[in-house]
Parts: structure tokens; C-alpha cells; sequence
């Protein structure tokens, strides 16, 4: 008998891969791989399981998600007090340098895990975020806080991208919604720079332009070192106390089937359980049963990557119609979601710069900001941020819901038929362009607070799908690649608001008839229209996408 029947004598095994020669062709990889992968995830559903390994490493790929939100609200949090102690020209260069940071993070770190491997991407990120993160607190001028927070975004930006990559490749398909449940992490992430920002801006800052020298405005350098420290503990959490292993998708995919066949083996020991796959498995099914990998060092294989490297990570995802449809779609839908934020920067009327501050993460941004100089009614500093932690709260259960939702469909089959992640997704976008059309008619406080968690909360539902419907689509080899792309593109889309927020209040303000205080004097409400439009056409985009992942093991 040989070693490929003896795997095949459980009746459920021997079943799966009878049909693995027989299933249909998944785009962008080779016929060998996809045998391969489709092996292994056989065995990571029926053998290895769910268990010590897979629980640890959603805890700290959850972290990584939290941090990139830490940083993005961080940031935010303390634009005003930088405003009246650094006095700089435009307050706004901070968000822009940290998206900057976040773009070439983005594609260098997502990259890079296609390139020599997902451990160097996952082990480094948070090191560098913490450690100029730290730095930034102690910058004494505002053109060194913004250089030390664009280093924070180049760590922090490639969370995203790399880490729903290694999370999904390491569990059995039937918690791959778990990866949906990653996103209450990013809504997680928020509320906990809130509650940081709160009691120490609040308690260590001051009130006036006037009279703000450093040692009476420490409460942001305080949060800075509370949230640089945080995100160290995370690291070290990665680094020294878990043992990452290389992802054994991203191994086969470069030839190195006995090294996969190790992790798997790490994996399935961590778990208390045992597996059968072996590496002469995998040529077998494979149709290379002859063929063996030659074990490479780590500067071989960096070496060999960079020295072939083209569009070889590109091109895949375009491979096939069906393919480059869904790519280009996903592509735009990751920046699409931003695009109302545009339309947000244009608004002169502060109602409503306080519902797309609200309502949406990029502009939270510049929420506090808002908060402190647009709100007449309270705009102490202890108030401002008890709002804007009310408002974090609302982001959890949003993700939880999509989660719920998604799961649902897996095990329901009447509700599968009718779309498992594509429409959860779609009416989650179409509920947030709802709620903001609802917006408009609102004219008092408690409208605008409850429009806006509304909002809030379904916006957060779909990037809890989406985050996990884009590493599901693309294959293990180009998956980071795809990642980066979409994450990149986000970001590119993000970039560009508080650039028109800079260039239309620059010009306004130069302009002899630029209206006071340099803002734009526009028609108010039609940015809100156009921004719910918006999303209804992102809602109705994600209905064409041709893939639909749920119910299928990610390759």
C-alpha cells in the first residue's frame, strides 16, 4: 500500500481526494498547486482542526488589526491640541504624512509576504509602529512629528494586508468566518485609543492658543507613549512569546513541500492531534511524484525572489476574465467606500461635517478636530472625547453582526442560495447610504448622534466583510500582492481627502472672496446625497462580483 492509500483509509478523505482531480479550475494558479492546497486543507479540516494554534494566532493578528486603528485614531485624537502648541500651517499634514507612511507600508509589507514569506511582514510591522511611535511623542517641533508619524504608518500599514492572509491560511474551512470576526478587533482598536485619549488630553492639556507651552500640554505626548508602548507589548507578544510559522500555503507555492509538511506537523502537535499528510502526498497528488524541493536559506530564497521579480504577483490576478473582473472590482470597492469622504471635505455646514466625522474611520481623522472648533453647543475637551468614545463603542457590534450573518449563511442552506458574503455585504453598504440619506432630515442633537451610530454601525458590518471577503478571493501565492492592492488603493483614495480639505481651504482663505475662517461656502446638503449615492452604487458593484467565497476553503 503505498503512502498516498494509507492517508486515503478514512472513508471522508479518500472521498475528497478522488474529487481533487476533478475540481474545477480556480484562477490564477497552476494545476499543482491548487491539488496541493486543496490536499491540505483536507487535512486541516478533518485532522488538524481548530485549536491552541489557530486561537493564539487570531488574539495577535486581532491585535494587529487593533493597531492599525490605534494609529489611525490616534492621530486623529490629538490634532487639536498639536494645533494650538506646534502651531502648524495646516494641522492636516499630520494625517497626511501618516497616510503616506500607510500607502508605501501597504504595498511594501503585503508585497513582501508574496515575495520571501508572511513571518517577516507579521514579526517587523508592529516593532517599527511602536517604536517611532514612541519617538513621535517626543517631538518638539511639528515637521519631526510628522515625519516619525509617517514611520509609524509605514509599520502599522501593512497589518491589513498580511495579517488576514496569515490568519486564513492557518484554519479548516469551516471557521474561515472567523476572518469576518477579525474586523470588531479594528472597531476595538478605536475605542481603546478613545478611552486612552480621554482622561489624559483631557486632564493634561490646554484650552487656548495663547498660552500652550509643552509642559502644559502633555496629553497627547502621554497618549502618544501609552499607545507606543501598547503596541511594543504587541510585538514582543508576536516575537518572543508565539512561534509563527511560515504559512504552508505560501510554502508549496514555492516548491518547498517538506517544510510545509513540518508547520502542518507543529500545528497539528500545538492542537493535540495528529496528521497523515506527507510530502510524497503532495507530489502524488500533484502529478510530481518524482520531483523533491531543495531546501533554501532564507537569503537564497529573498535572493531568488527579488531576482524574478516583475508583475510575476500581478498578472495572476488577471489571469482570466472571470478573475481580473473580480479583482478590478474589489480593487475599486476598497477605494470606493472612501470616495464620499471627498464630498465630506466640501460641506461648509457643521451638522454635517459632524455625521461624516462620525460616520466614517478616514475622516475620523479629523473628527476632534471638528468636535472642539464646530460643535457650539459643548466643546470642552473632556466632552469632546466622551463623544467620540460613545461613538467607538458603536463599532463593535457591527462587526459582530456581519459575523453572525456570515456564519448563518455557511450552515443555512436556503440562506447561502440567496448569497452568503457578496449580499451581506451589499446590504450593509446599502443600510449605511440609507442612514445617511435619513440623516438630512435631522435637526436636532439626539438625531444627529442616533443617524450617526446607525451609520456607523452598518458601515462597520461591511468592512467586516469585505476585509474578509478580499484575502478569501485571491490564491495563497498572490494573495498579499492582492491585499497590498486593495489596502494601497484605500489608502491612495484616503490620501486624497485631507488633501482637497488643504487645497479648497488654502485657496478659500487667499481668495478675495473666500468666506471666514477660509472655508468653502458650499450648497450643504448635496455632499450627504452624493456620499449616500455613493454607497447605494458601491452596494449595488459588490452584487456583480463573479466569485463568491463563502461555503469554499481558501486555497
Amino acid at each position: 500500500m503505498t503512502d498516498i492509500e494509507k492517508e486515503s483509509s478514512s472513508p471522508e478523505l479518500a472521498h475528497s481526494l478522488e474529487n481533487i482531480s476533478f475540481a474545477a479550475r480556480e484562477d490564477g494558479v497552476s494545476a499543482a498547486y491548487e491539488a496541493k492546497s486543496r490536499l491540505i486543507n483536507e487535512h486541516l479540516q478533518n485532522e488538524i482542526g481548530f485549536g491552541r494554534y489557530q486561537l493564539q494566532l487570531f488574539i495577535l493578528t486581532g491585535l494587529g488589526w487593533a493597531a492599525d486603528n490605534i494609529w489611525l485614531q490616534g492621530v486623529a485624537i490629538i490634532l487639536p491640541q498639536i494645533q494650538i502648541e506646534l502651531h502648524p500651517v495646516r494641522v492636516e499634514f499630520t494625517t497626511l504624512s501618516l497616510y503616506v507612511g500607510l500607502i508605501l507600508g501597504a504595498s511594501t509589507w503585503g508585497i513582501l509576504a508574496d515575495l520571501i514569506g508572511r513571518r517577516l511582514s507579521f514579526n517587523i510591522t508592529l516593532f517599527i509602529a511602536g517604536v517611532f511611535g514612541v519617538a513621535a511623542g517626543g517631538a518638539n517641533n511639528f515637521i519631526s512629528l510628522a515625519a516619525l508619524v509617517a514611520c509609524v504608518g509605514f509599520g502599522v500599514g501593512g497589518n491589513l494586508p498580511v495579517d488576514g492572509a496569515i490568519f486564513l491560511e492557518f484554519i479548516p474551512k469551516s471557521h474561515q468566518w472567523l476572518l469576518t470576526l477579525l474586523s470588531a478587533w479594528w472597531a476595538l482598536g478605536q475605542l481603546f485609543a478613545s478611552l486612552i485619549a480621554w482622561p489624559l488630553i483631557g486632564n493634561f492639556s490646554c484650552t487656548s492658543a495663547d498660552d500652550c507651552p509643552k509642559s502644559s500640554n502633555m496629553g497627547w505626548r502621554y497618549t502618544f507613549y501609552v499607545l507606543g508602548g501598547v503596541t511594543l507589548v504587541m510585538w514582543i507578544l508576536r516575537y518572543v512569546v508565539f512561534d509563527l510559522q511560515e504559512s504552508p500555503k505560501y510554502l508549496v507555492g514555492k516548491g518547498q513541500d517538506e517544510k510545509a509538511i513540518k508547520v502542518l506537523e507543529h500545528i497539528a502537535r500545538i492542537n493535540g492531534t495528529t496528521m497523515t499528510l506527507t510530502a510524497e502526498s503532495l507530489r502524488i497528488v500533484s502529478g510530481n511524484q518524482n520531483a523533491t524541493s531543495i531546501p533554501l536559506t532564507t537569503w537564497q530564497l529573498i535572493e531568488q525572489s527579488f531576482s524574478s521579480f516583475s508583475l510575476s504577483h500581478v498578472k495572476p490576478l488577471f489571469s482570466t476574465r472571470r478573475l481580473a473582473v473580480n479583482t478590478t472590482i474589489t480593487i475599486l470597492l476598497w477605494g470606493f467606500v472612501e470616495v464620499p469622504l471627498f464630498f465630506a471635505y466640501m460641506t461648509q455646514d457643521r451638522t454635517w461635517r459632524r455625521l461624516i466625522g462620525l460616520a466614517y474611520p478616514l475622516f475620523n481623522g479629523f473628527i476632534t478636530l471638528y468636535l472642539t472648533t464646530q460643535v457650539p453647543s459643548d466643546s470642552s475637551v473632556s466632552t469632546t472625547y466622551r463623544n467620540y468614545t460613545i461613538i467607538s463603542v458603536l463599532g463593535v457590534p457591527g462587526s459582530i453582526i456581519a459575523c453572525l450573518v456570515v456564519d448563518w449563511t455557511r450552515k443555512n442552506k436556503s440562506a447561502f442560495a440567496m448569497g452568503g458574503r457578496k449580499v451581506t455585504m451589499s446590504v450593509s453598504t446599502a443600510l449605511t447610504g440609507i442612514f445617511l440619506f435619513l440623516f438630512t432630515t435631522s435637526n436636532t442633537t439626539a438625531a444627529v448622534l442616533g443617524y450617526s451610530c446607525a451609520s456607523g454601525l452598518t458601515q462597520n458590518a461591511m468592512y467586516g466583510v469585505l476585509y474578509a471577503y478580499t484575502p478569501e478571493v485571491f490564491p495563497a501565492p498572490h494573495r498579499g500582492t492582492g491585499d497590498a492592492l486593495c489596502s494601497a488603493f484605500n489608502r491612495i483614495t484616503g490620501i486624497l481627502a485631507p488633501v482637497i480639505k488643504i487645497v479648497t481651504t488654502t485657496a478659500a482663505g487667499t481668495a478675495a472672496n473666500g468666506t471666514a475662517n477660509g472655508q468653502v461656502s458650499l450648497n450643504s446638503s448635496k455632499p450627504i446625497f452624493v456620499s449616500a449615492s455613493l454607497f447605494i452604487v458601491a452596494a449595488i458593484l459588490m452584487l456583480f462580483l463573479p466569485i463568491e467565497t463563502a461555503g469554499k476553503a481558501a486555497l
